[in-house]
Formats: structure tokens, sequence, C-alpha cells
């Protein structure tokens, strides 16, 4: 079972990272995030222009403008910039899609599935921008030990740091 984000919500979390890894040190212009985590400047203009809107990123305009946190990193969880980028965390549709007829409101899997879903929305809600930044810096600098193992298939990936 693969269990992943859109890509809106890919790119939003990519953006929040760079923005949370900077914080405090001034604003970070699309472009440098653009560059930094890989994400087509247009798509991402309107991906920031979403996160403004939900309150998690403030801009200011103008030759010199860009991007903050609304509040600080260990304020903002990843359910929040999911949510923000996707739409609710919601369980409101039946996972076993042509079932029998009389499973209109439950099915056999209906209270796993609902457990599962509530468990994922509770780590996404106590994972922190802090963390994920610190997390984020750790890889970068080579020191990163995850608690989980690592990825079977290997992702290429394409930005860089500055």
């Amino acid at each position: 079972m693969q269990l992943s984000l859109k890509r809106k919500g890919d790119y939003a979390v990519r953006a929040m990272i760079s923005v949370g890894r900077h914080h405090g040190t001034g604003l970070r212009q699309a472009r440098q995030i653009s560059t930094e985590m890989n994400i087509p400047y247009k798509t991402l203009t309107l991906i920031l222009a979403g996160l403004v809107a939900e309150g998690l990123l403030v801009a200011a305009h103008g030759p010199r403008g860009g991007y903050r946190l609304a509040r600080p990193p260990s304020d903002i969880s990843l359910l929040a910039i999911v949510e923000a980028a996707e739409g609710p965390a919601t369980f409101d549709h039946c996972v076993l899609r042509d079932g029998p007829c009389d499973w209109e409101q439950n099915c056999p899997v209906h209270d796993t599935w609902a457990r599962t879903q509530a468990a994922l929305t509770r780590e996404l809600a106590s994972t922190s921008l802090a963390e994920m930044a610190a997390v984020d810096a750790a890889i970068e600098a080579g020191s990163y030990q995850p608690e989980a193992p690592s990825h079977t298939r290997l992702t290429d990936r394409h930005g860089t740091r500055n």
C-alpha cells in the first residue's frame, strides 16, 4: 500500500521546510525556495499564496519582498501544512469501492480504517515544522539517523541548497 501526498501537498511541505529552515533570518524569496526545493516557480507562487491565505506564511511585496512564517515553526504542524494544501484530513468515504449492497454505511474494514486514519492524523498533528527543519538540517549535514528503515525505492532529487 502506498501512502503519499498529492503534488500540491508535497510542494507545500517542501516550501514550508525551506522557509522554516531560515526562520528568523529574514524573508525567503519564491525564487530561492523554487531553486532550493526544485519546485516549478509558477506553481510555487500559487502554493505560497495558499499558505498565506491559510495563515501559515506572511508575504511582503516588492522587489525585496518574500515570505516568512506567520508564527514560530514549533507552532506549525505537518497536519496544518498538509490540510492547508490538500484540504481537511477526513474519513468520508468507504475504502472498499464496490462492496455488497448491504454495506451502505459501514463495511467490514470501516473501524480499522477509521482508527488508522485517526492515528495518522495524530502523528501529523504532533510533528512540528521545527522538527522537520531540524531533520532536514541533519540530513544535509550527513548526521541524521532515521528511526524507520530507509526507502527501498530511491527518488531522484534535483534541488540545490543555499
